[in-house]
């Protein structure tokens, strides 16, 4: 079995916890972690505009990738420090959600952590990106609570009669 585990910052140690608890352990494990594209290039875009090009050194946008992928790493360290087992990682950097959907291609299970609203049930608790894996992913999903879910009294009311 083929388990990918993606990690997200503010989420990641309960998917992690989740695959050292369900995954059998002759599984193949994959650590995932995507950095968003949208920041760099908007760094990268900001200084070509307003500030000019011809000098890559000033570029802000360079010094965030490297300052992303060196986050990326320690990301990756501590989730594979917590996972107690072995696993493969990798980064990936590229828009969130088609990254995402792409790393489990080859997957039997991908395992993320609601990101939205924490504080009620509900299709507020995936944050968009998350919502696009949940219905894309090419595998079968386990989607966990990073914290205990939020109790049944926080379901929204049934709609009136008509």
């Amino acid at each position: 079995m083929k388990v990918t585990i993606w990690i997200a910052e503010g989420t990641w140690e309960a998917a992690v916890d989740a695959a050292r608890d369900l995954a059998p352990a002759d599984a193949d494990l994959t650590l995932l972690h995507v950095t968003d594209e949208k920041v760099t290039a908007a760094a990268h875009h900001a200084y070509t505009g307003l500030l000019g090009r011809g000098h890559r050194e000033r570029d802000p946008g360079v010094r965030l990738e490297e300052l992303s992928q060196a986050a990326a790493a320690e990301l990756l360290e501590a989730a594979a420090a917590r996972l107690g087992r072995d696993a493969a990682r990798q980064a990936r950097h590229g828009r969130l959600e088609h990254e995402v959907v792409r790393a489990a291609e080859d997957a039997d299970l991908l395992i993320c952590a609601r990101d939205g609203t924490r504080d009620r049930l509900g299709p507020h608790s995936l944050a968009p990106p998350t919502r696009f894996v949940v219905d894309h992913a090419p595998c079968r999903v386990l989607l966990v609570w990073p914290e205990p879910a939020p109790g049944l009294d926080s379901l929204p009311p049934p709609p009136p009669p008509r």
